[in-house]
């Protein structure tokens, strides 16, 4: 598919020793290579270098007075897929790639409408 964008699944992520974060990022590891050539995963890693794209997804959600007067943050973890929260708590694997295969399909047709 000629200028065919990926899917950005980011997963927002504390630690190895946040389990809930642990269990979330392998979910998605379980997926991947069903969907390799369509999805490229990022784990945002909050404690780390992630720390500038994990603000730039709280301001998309709550808007800069929202993260920085009002302190709202995204759930960690949470899932993001293309910019848009999609999971706060870890998801069954029909829920996640239910969820995958609706994004795949809505870029499809968004880029079989350019081709046009």
């Amino acid at each position: 598919m000629e200028g065919f964008r990926k899917l950005i699944i980011e997963v927002m992520y504390k630690a190895d020793s946040c389990l809930p974060c642990f269990y979330m990022d392998e979910a998605v590891r379980e997926i991947l290579p069903r969907y390799k050539t369509r999805i490229e995963y990022r784990r945002v890693d909050i404690t780390s270098s992630g720390k500038k794209r994990f603000l730039e997804l709280c301001v998309s959600l709550f808007g800069e007075e929202g993260v920085y007067k009002h302190k709202r943050i995204a759930p960690i973890p949470s899932l993001f897929i293309d910019e848009e929260l999609f999971f706060d708590a870890i998801p069954p694997r029909h829920d996640l790639e239910d969820a995958i295969r609706e994004m795949l399909d809505r870029k499809d047709k968004v880029h079989n409408h350019e081709q046009v």
